[in-house]
């Protein structure tokens, strides 16, 4: 990135952004905004024109109804329009639930009874209490009964209205339209709906113009948060701008500079000190797992990307917790349905599932597992040598853990070299050669191979240049004494922190094991309650429901599985990759992206 300190006359300053929209090449620097209850308006305005693209996206465009004046509005209108018949839809049908068993009635006719002091008033109550109460009320009132239906009485007491009726019933209120009349409003708001709704697809077909909207609205917050946040000079008749670019496109931007007579610039190579914008360069492989990392945060500038270096990993670890080649088999499925379907927008996401999913396969197969079954079992396989994952990859997994932990350090080292220089890293480079050569060690150890061992001489120098790097060099500028305090501190921290990072692996092989665990089970449910763990003596009608609700079992539950075990391998490798790895490669979090300015 090359920085670029701007000086323009206020006056000139949007007809200057406007310019940088055209090149595309410039980020402007506009940190630090607060919005103003303006601002606030506009950041609505923005976010519901957002929201009406995606509402509108999912419908099909129609041309058939006519769109008068501005389309946003209209969407507005007929949002407004389905929200208002939908709530009279609620109250109109709440009231036929309360009112159909009283049978069609006329309010008209309701209300010239009451004008000639005949007053009618309506109670409900259960038809036990009612048949036992009812000579009693009988006696007191005019009581009618007007329907029995569903183990509830429902009747009027007549009378003239100013009487004191008291009996144990709830009473309802009069009501104010007849049901006949209420299934009629239901149908008009049911066409209001449907106009409405005509009208968000006409909408839809010319969506382009609140895309439209919605651009010219985002480069004018744009403005306002450039304008908002950039300096002002000799009592505003100047304006200072921070602005960045890529060093490749530096002499476009130079050329567009050079060509306003009344803008002055220089151009520096960044410092430590500022907030670099950050563009990530990989290749087509580790740009799919930038999804991943970008959930985290980007790295900061002049240090090193770990997509690159952490996307394989992640994919072997998805691979892992989902342990099945079935299930591996419907993620890759829907990564290739999004693939196709997806469009461009979705194209990451969907290559991410494509690649993830061909992992889960490769392992889930590796580990003798389809859908819960056994691979081995089929004849086919029979002599294929599977990974017995229940009993061994305990401590695979742990051997992965040291793998990456190690890789990271030595990333680590590296980068601290290139950075600050190689004196800089010892500290960390004793840490690297004490946790290699006692891997190498145990594993020599347990292979026999005693020139390597824990009691032999090569281990012991190896240990002993890594206890002097640890203790006595791990800071250059510090004295010898203050070396070893600090180094004891660190051996402290750093003793917990692997076992703690370490352990964390032992999740992969949890969380794998759990889920074929379930899927087994679920397998075994769906046999044994429906009994064709017996096998099919004779096919028939009751073997057919027995197949049936075998599959309504394996459709559920391994459904819930599959969900649940998504999950998991999507969150947990994200955990070893941003805690474990991360961690012990030394990552710097960066603040901003390089989002040059564009016209949309």
């Amino acid at each position: 990135m090359m920085k670029y300190n701007i000086v323009l006359l206020t006056e000139e300053r949007d007809k200057f952004i406007d310019s940088l929209r055209e090149v595309g090449l410039v980020d402007v620097t506009a940190s630090g905004w607060e919005p103003s209850e303006g601002d606030r308006a506009l950041l609505l305005d923005i976010e519901g024109r957002a929201k009406a693209l995606d509402a509108l996206a999912a419908l099909e465009p129609s041309a058939d109804a006519k769109v008068e004046g501005n389309v946003y509005a209209a969407y507005l209108a007929a949002q407004s329009e389905i929200a208002a018949a939908k709530g009279e839809i609620a109250r109109l049908q709440k009231l036929l639930d309360e009112w159909s068993a009283w049978g069609d009635f006329s309010v008209e006719r309701l209300a010239s009874l009451a004008e000639a002091g005949i007053v009618l008033r309506y109670f409900a109550t259960p038809l036990s209490t009612f048949e036992k109460c009812r000579d009693e009320w009988s006696s007191l009132y005019n009581v009618a009964l007007v329907d029995d239906s569903e183990g509830v009485a429902r009747f009027v007491v007549i009378g003239n209205g100013t009487e004191d009726v008291s009996i144990d019933a709830q009473e309802l209120k009069a009501p104010q339209m007849s049901v006949s009349d209420a299934r009629e409003a239901v149908e008009l708001s049911s066409a209001r709906i449907a106009s409405a709704e005509s009208v968000l697809r006409a909408c839809a077909a010319r969506r382009n113009e609140i895309a439209a909207e919605l651009s010219a609205l985002k480069m004018r917050l744009e403005n306002v948060r450039i304008s908002a946040t950039a300096d002002r000079a000799a009592d505003d008749l100047l304006t200072v701008l921070e602005g960045w670019s890529e060093e490749s496109t530096c002499p476009q931007v130079d050329a567009l500079l050079d060509s306003m007579s009344n803008v002055v610039y220089l151009k520096e190579r960044p410092t430590p000190e500022d907030n670099t914008p950050v563009k990530l360069k990989n290749n087509r492989f580790a740009r799919i797992f930038e999804l991943v990392g970008n959930m985290y945060s980007v790295p900061k500038y002049g240090t090193i990307d770990l997509t690159p270096f952490f996307a394989p990993f992640y994919m072997l670890f998805f691979a892992i917790c989902l342990c099945d080649a079935g299930y591996g088999a419907v993620i890759l499925a829907a990564g290739i349905a999004l693939l196709v379907k997806g469009g461009v927008k979705m194209r990451q996401a969907a290559l991410f599932s494509t690649v993830c999913g061909v992992a889960s396969v490769v392992f889930g197969f590796c580990a003798n597992s389809f859908f819960g079954m056994t691979i081995s079992d089929a004849p086919i396989f029979s002599g294929f040598k599977f990974l017995d994952f229940q009993n061994d990859f305990f401590n695979v997994s742990l051997g992965i853990g040291i793998i990456q932990i190690l890789f990271g350090m030595a990333i680590n080292i590296v980068v601290t070299t290139r950075t600050f220089g190689f004196k800089n890293a010892l500290g960390s480079l004793g840490w690297f050669l004490l946790i290699l050569s006692s891997c190498l060690a145990g594993v020599a150890g347990m292979v026999g191979v005693e020139w390597y061992a824990f009691s032999s001489p090569a281990y012991m120098a190896t240990a002993g240049v890594a206890l002097v790097l640890m203790l006595l060099l791990n800071k250059p500028s510090f004295n010898i004494f203050a070396n070893f305090g600090v180094g004891l501190w660190d051996t402290y921290n750093n003793i917990t922190g692997l076992l703690s990072d370490l352990l964390s692996y032992i999740r992969l092989f949890a969380i794998g094991l759990s889920g074929g665990v379930l899927a087994l089970v679920f397998n075994s449910l769906a046999m044994g309650l429906t009994g064709l763990d017996a096998g099919i003596e004779q096919f028939g009608v009751g073997t057919v429901f027995q197949i049936l609700g075998a599959s309504v079992i394996l459709l559920i539950g391994h459904g819930i599985n599959l969900f649940m075990s998504t999950i998991s391998s999507f969150v947990h490798p994200m955990r070893l990759t941003f805690v474990e790895f991360f961690k012990n490669a030394g990552f710097e979090m960066g603040t901003r992206t390089f989002e040059p300015l564009k016209n949309e």
